[in-house]
């Protein structure tokens, strides 16, 4: 192992890809794994993030092979034909998706043989190569959209100028996907837009076979997406942009606006329109607070859209001053460090924080200890909160992993929910 972290955030490859999946309407993961994996799995992504998880399949009651001994000897692609008929025979699900943990994987189990069996049969199931020591978390979500690329989605689909794609706000690993994928398709579909969250409405399966269709489509994050964006468009034509982070607050979600507008060619006076109205709404509001929040020299510990997200709004549009950034997951390509740095250090009203990328707890807290300027509030994960009580400054829970609140449709996103980021700091005084 080339490295060892101290409380990492997330877990395998397989957990990414669970949660993902989970968080699709009536779709059923099948793990064909050891006994437990399904739990802990769930347990490391969706137990993290907020209280709540797959209210369709999850934790111990996902379908699995739960392979032991014999089937390390004797391989079991048996196992799996039963598992996935007794999940069909059981599960009222519209697809399935057949995971390997590491066991499966190191034996070498040709899931996809047996896959294509139930496909002969008329069955939507497919396989998904997932074995644990494959990455992190984080990669599942990528590896969840190639495999819907390669397999589902369906070519020739009719092209609709007013349809767009969400991609970039991965599920469970950041507590507040539900609301914040609400309040970017809540501004959307005032610009006259049809949005494919693929994770709220109930959307399902359907949706994803069909999403070739789209007109663009849209990344909200610094990083993620890349290869998956560049199949995209190649298989279907459809092209994409990217929003260099999550827009929290007025001035950087003007800005997602615009960018969307000049991608599709929108009517210049319904977009002013749009924007008018839900600028107002927000300054109307923040005009009545001002002074309740004082002066605030902050700190952030976070996944890199929220990082950038977090720090560019309180800088920006509240005029808190930046002192440190951590960007707490592993950015491998330096393209992607620097976007991410050019967003964090090109700001309106304050001077560049101080940027660490690194995913080790050890190397965060001591580095959130060591900072030589001051630091009165501290906005990061459940990981973070014993560092902020240590050193007696305020802090707000507002990344993953978060173990302390219960989250439903609550978002810090968009020109909304930034309202409720502000609430949200005040009631942490």
């Amino acid at each position: 192992m080339s490295q060892i972290l101290e409380n990492p955030r997330g877990g395998c490859v397989l957990g990414g890809v669970n949660s993902v999946l989970g968080a699709i309407d009536k779709v059923c993961p099948v793990f064909h794994s050891g006994p437990g994996c399904c739990m802990q799995t769930s347990a490391a992504e969706q137990g993290q993030s907020g209280h709540k998880s797959s209210c369709f399949v999850s934790s111990v009651s996902i379908p699995s092979s739960n392979m032991l001994e014999k089937e390390v000897v004797f391989g079991g692609v048996d196992k799996l034909r039963t598992t996935i008929q007794g999940s069909i025979d059981i599960v009222d699900a519209d697809a399935y998706f057949i995971l390997t943990g590491c066991t499966a994987g190191i034996i070498g189990d040709d899931i996809v043989s047996v896959t294509e069996e139930f496909q002969s049969k008329g069955y939507d199931v497919y396989p998904i190569e997932t074995p644990g020591f494959a990455g992190d978390s984080n990669l599942g979500y990528e590896v969840v959209w190639n495999t819907f690329i390669d397999q589902v989605i369906e070519e020739g689909v009719e092209k609709d100028e007013k349809l767009v794609n969400i991609f970039g706000i991965v599920p469970y690993h950041d507590p507040f996907w539900s609301g914040t994928l609400e309040e970017i398709d809540r501004i959307l579909s005032k610009l006259g837009l049809k949005v494919n969250t693929f994770f709220t409405k109930h959307q399902g399966i359907e949706v994803v076979k069909k999403c070739s269709g789209a007109a663009l489509n849209i990344i909200i994050n610094p990083w993620l997406f890349k290869g998956p964006a560049k199949k995209f468009e190649e298989k279907f034509g459809v092209p994409s942009i990217r929003i260099p982070a999550l827009p929290v607050g007025a001035t950087d979600t003007t800005a997602m606006v615009l960018q969307i507008a000049e991608a599709l060619k929108l009517d210049k006076a319904l977009v002013d329109k749009v924007i008018e109205e839900e600028e107002d709404y927000v300054y109307s509001y923040l005009a009545q607070s001002i002074g309740v929040l004082s002066w605030k020299r902050f700190a952030v510990v976070a996944d890199a859209t929220n990082a950038v997200a977090f720090t560019r709004y309180l800088a920006n549009d509240y005029s808190f001053t930046p002192v440190l950034v951590i960007v707490s997951e592993p950015i491998y390509r330096e393209e992607d460090k620097q976007r991410i740095i050019d967003r964090l250090t090109d700001l309106e009203y304050a001077k560049p924080p101080k940027i660490v990328f690194t995913a080790d707890q050890y190397e965060i807290n001591e580095t959130i200890r060591n900072e030589d300027e001051e630091i009165t509030l501290l906005i990061g994960s459940s990981n973070e909160r014993e560092v902020g009580l240590e050193m007696g400054i305020q802090f707000l829970t507002a990344a993953f992993p978060m173990n302390e609140r219960l989250v439903f449709n609550r978002t810090y996103a968009g020109y909304r929910g930034s309202l409720t980021f502000t609430e949200d700091l005040y009631d942490n005084l």
